[in-house]
């Protein structure tokens, strides 16, 4: 821990390792949040359609990976998970403590990515797609020798692109099973009250607004009402009323333990594949 050199707060210079959708969702939350200009930002690819993306709200772009590595002081790991062993060792003569490792890779354990870049400055990410609109649910582990200072810096620039929180890794699993796989039991949830609208009598693209924006205020009313959603549910469901009638044909269904069940299989097979 002695050689732990702090990054400063609001004049790092970003690195990316990966310019695919994520990091590029990254970027622009965090420069759309003014937490740091697209010029102390970097990544490289050679696709024309990447570079212009990232070049569009500011982006340094360069040709190499190591290009990134020499020129930022943290370093967003954005690469399929297939990959990113190969392209940690490849990185690792390059990679020193006084730079912050983040992956944002998913079933990759802290301790692998350690030992792979030779250090232990390392902090693991768990965001989902919602990050594309700014909206993510971000999960945060710190590795052996990253700092207090280093969990918050990361804190605040995931926080640009949605909420954060702290856990530890033992619980990776878990979470992606519900928020990482968890969007698309949403989307299909989505598209099942759309049909249903539309089986009712409405038109597609009615029933599709309805359905998303029932969604989106439903969730808007967890995350700030402070109710729990049992005594939100209660609020709309009146007796004898039409919500109970639809509720009755849930439960009948198995809803809740579907949902469960779902989760349960998402976070057993992120486990299955972190162990592969």
């Amino acid at each position: 821990m002695a050689n732990i050199v702090p990054i400063p707060a609001d004049s790092y210079k970003l690195g990316f390792i990966g310019a695919g959708k994520l990091a590029e969702s990254i970027a622009r939350g965090v420069v759309k949040s003014g937490l740091l200009p697209g010029s102390q930002i970097r990544t490289a690819h050679h696709a024309l359609s990447r570079r212009t993306a990232f070049e569009s709200f500011g982006v340094k772009m360069l040709d190499h990976n190591k290009q990134v590595v020499e020129d930022s002081d943290v370093i967003i790991f954005s690469v399929k998970p297939q990959v990113v062993k190969d392209v940690v060792l490849q990185l690792r003569p390059l990679l020193s403590e006084k730079q912050l490792l983040v992956s944002v890779v998913a079933g990759i354990k802290l301790k692998d990515l350690q030992e792979w870049a030779g250090h232990s400055r390392f902090i693991r990410v768990m965001p989902n797609t919602p990050a594309a609109v700014g909206l993510a649910a971000s999960v945060i582990s710190l590795g052996a020798a990253a700092t207090k200072d280093d969990g918050e810096i990361i804190g605040k620039l995931f926080g640009a692109i949605g909420k954060v929180w702290t856990a530890d890794e033992k619980l990776f699993d878990a979470i992606t099973g519900l928020s990482g796989s968890g969007p698309a039991y949403i989307y299909l949830a989505i598209e099942a009250l759309a049909d249903g609208g539309v089986a009712a009598g409405l038109p597609r693209e009615l029933a599709l607004g309805l359905a998303s924006q029932t969604v989106l205020g439903a969730a808007s009313m967890v995350a700030n009402v402070g109710k729990h959603p049992s005594q939100l549910k209660d609020d709309v469901a009146s007796p004898g009323g039409t919500t109970i009638a639809g509720i009755h044909e849930l439960e009948k269904a198995g809803f809740r333990g579907i949902l469960m069940n779902a989760v349960v299989a998402a976070s057993k097979r992120s486990r299955e594949l972190s162990q592969s």
